[in-house]
């Protein structure tokens, strides 16, 4: 009974025979443009701060405006796309990150950047659930392969945001994010494409209940309630120590080993490159090894790191942030694909759950760490943060899933 549970999930959600690799591009290519397109919020914090005199609690409040958004709606937009898909939602979703943009760039009061912010946030959470569903839908029964290509996208996205605000937006100014909003535009040509193909295929929403009654039988409602906590705790642990990276790096390392600001941009990009890296590496791993074995390795695997990280020189800082980054990304693709696996049928709300609810955990704490920073140092932030993969130790409760990636549960 739960081997089957996978193939009816595939049958209820994989209407192609094999991958479909051009929409699996395709979708990549849009998450990077929308995630370099969000990265662009932290990544002009050092020129904003000057700018408007915020504090570190300031700056961490417009992390959460951004991540609240994400956090209220995504989950919402997940639930009800499940029961009523929407294959050209993720071209509005772009109209509003595109809104936001145009917002941050003009904005004169701190007020309007925490509008700005909140925009894009919610372009994220109408982007993602739907986005997630059609990587599934895409990906031919490889699941971990299609969330990892999917992934690594909106990953490269994100660690080019610090370079365009190193080599564009610190020498141009706030204005020129403006001129960011035509990757918004391109967006959503690449969007509407993908959307065709949609609506091309067997939409598998009105199946979803027969599988998820599978499903269901397969686990007790209880034990899958418990695992799906489990795996947003630990997706958040590791967003709050991700949160404490993109907001507060640049300023560590400033503070730190007095670098330019370039420099602290570059040093950024690293850790998000590694961190696609990281996803691209886990995705097709947990297929062949088991998810649980990458959830488990990629948080709780990153402690001796983390732990070693405030007493690092620059140099051996650059290397472990990259050490870091690549362990504790490769969980993503395995948690999101393990619990679509504990509810199949609802990949929209699973989708909703982990970039919402779990992303809007870590703007929540890149709040509390700006005013912890405020009060004590950057230093001290980093210090704490280290321990947070100690709340890796949890995945030893998830339960096994019979023929979840070729290596079995554990």
């Amino acid at each position: 009974m739960q081997k089957s549970v996978e193939q009816v999930t595939a049958r209820a959600t994989v209407s192609a025979p094999a991958v479909a690799f051009p929409i699996l591009l395709a979708l990549s290519f849009a998450h990077l443009l929308n995630d370099m397109m969000q990265s662009l919020v932290p990544a002009i914090y050092p020129v904003i701060k000057g700018a408007y005199n915020l504090d570190f609690g300031q700056i961490g409040l417009i992390t959460f405006a951004f991540q609240l958004t994400a956090c209220v709606f995504q989950p919402l937009v997940g639930w009800y796309t499940d029961k009523n898909p929407k294959p050209y939602s993720q071209v509005a979703g772009m109209g509003f990150t595109m809104v936001g943009l145009i917002v941050l760039a003009t904005a004169g009061s701190y007020p309007l950047l925490l509008l700005g912010a909140a925009l894009v946030g919610t372009g994220s959470a109408v982007f993602h659930p739907e986005a997630t569903r059609l990587a599934r839908l895409a990906s031919g029964g490889q699941h971990g392969l299609a969330q990892a290509l999917f992934q690594v996208g909106g990953q490269f996205g994100g660690a080019l945001g610090p370079l365009l605000a190193a080599f564009i937006v610190v020498p141009r100014g706030q204005g020129s994010l403006g001129w960011m909003s035509i990757a918004a535009l391109l967006a959503m040509v690449v969007l509407a494409y993908v959307g065709r193909w949609y609506m091309a295929q067997k939409r598998p929403v009105p199946k979803s209940k027969s599988a998820a009654a599978v499903g269901q039988a397969a686990a007790p409602a209880h034990n899958v309630a418990l695992a799906v906590a489990i795996l947003v705790i630990l997706m958040a642990s590791k967003n709050a120590y991700t949160s404490s990276f993109s907001s507060f790096y640049t300023f560590y390392l400033i503070e730190q080993f007095k670098v330019s600001v370039q420099s602290s941009q570059m040093l950024l990009f690293l850790f998000l490159a590694a961190t696609a890296l990281g996803t691209l590496i886990g995705g097709p791993l947990g297929d062949r090894i088991g998810r649980r074995r990458i959830i488990w390795f990629s948080i709780l695997g990153a402690l001796p790191f983390t732990l070693a990280l405030p007493y690092a020189n620059l140099w051996m800082t650059g290397i472990l942030t990259v050490v870091i980054a690549l362990i504790m990304a490769s969980a993503f693709g395995a948690i999101l694909v393990y619990a679509m696996e504990l509810l199949p049928g609802r990949v929209g709300l699973i989708a909703g759950l982990f970039y919402g609810l779990s992303f809007g955990l870590g703007g929540i704490s890149a709040a509390l760490l700006g005013e912890l920073a405020d009060h004590t140092s950057i230093a001290t932030v980093y210090g704490y943060c280290a321990f947070l993969p100690a709340i890796g130790l949890l995945a030893w409760l998830l339960p096994e899933i019979k023929g979840s990636g070729k290596g079995g549960g554990h």
